[in-house]
């Protein structure tokens, strides 16, 4: 809060100091975090981060269509990795708070990206006709939607709290069972079309900030970028849509 000087003997209204300037991190990782060019490669390696994941989920996903006894198997060996020098389940209890950092990371540094930009231009551009692509313009309510999403499929798939069967240790009856529920179809429909975008501009956008976009790179990592969107978003479709189809039942 700014004072109010007065100096000895003089009359008239008080002067109001001026405010102090905001202090500067100490630390080279507080400096580097205020940066936009920090933020923006937070973003992008916590992006890449969970891509990876996203990749690892979707190919592990698929096992659904070999069978119960595949699927099963699978989720159980998920369990055993690193034994015996790790117990039952340390592995995912190692990767879920590195998936959650990296999530809270990339969130924190898009909300503060995003207040930076509109208090950078306040006064809404004059053309009314956007010029972004569909998935920039979406970016936000993407990863809303996403965010939303996660809880639920936590809450279906891994505590079993709103699965309609819900029984730790068979991961294959609860995926059918999710699936076979409007809502369930639904809600996870939109969140991979969600995905989708989120990972087709995430990707570029990632390159860009980590110096690997180039004029003769540029075409490369678009398509790139468009593939794997459309990959991921299918692979991950192909679950509901095989259980409503009757190929996996």
């Amino acid at each position: 809060m700014a004072l109010a000087t007065r100096t000895p003997g003089q009359a008239g209204p008080a002067r109001t100091a001026p405010p102090a300037p905001p202090r500067r991190p100490r630390t080279a990782a507080g400096r580097f975090w205020q940066s936009t060019i920090g933020k923006k490669t937070v973003m992008a390696v916590s992006g890449i981060v969970m891509l990876l994941y996203l990749v690892a989920h979707m190919v592990g996903n698929l096992k659904v269509f070999f069978g119960p006894e595949e699927m099963n198997g699978y989720a159980h060996w998920l369990r055993t990795i690193g034994d015996p020098v790790l117990h039952h389940e340390w592995f995912l209890w190692i990767m879920r708070p590195l998936l959650l950092l990296a999530l809270v990371a990339h969130a924190v540094a898009a909300a503060q990206l995003s207040r930076r930009d509109l208090a950078a231009r306040p006064v809404k551009y004059a053309h009314r006709k956007p010029r972004a692509s569909y998935a920039t313009r979406t970016m936000r309510w993407g990863g809303v939607i996403l965010a939303l999403f996660l809880v639920w499929h936590i809450l279906d798939l891994t505590t079993g709290t709103v699965n309609p069967r819900g029984e730790a240790g068979h991961p294959y009856e609860n995926i059918v069972a999710a699936f076979h529920t409007w809502y369930g179809n639904t809600i996870y429909i939109v969140a991979m079309l969600a995905v989708g975008l989120h990972v087709r501009h995430g990707f570029w956008g990632a390159a860009q900030t980590l110096g690997a976009g180039s004029r003769s790179r540029d075409r490369a990592l678009k398509a790139t970028a468009n593939v794997l969107a459309l990959v991921l978003t299918l692979g991950f479709l192909s679950v509901p849509f095989g259980v409503m189809t009757g190929i996996v039942e």
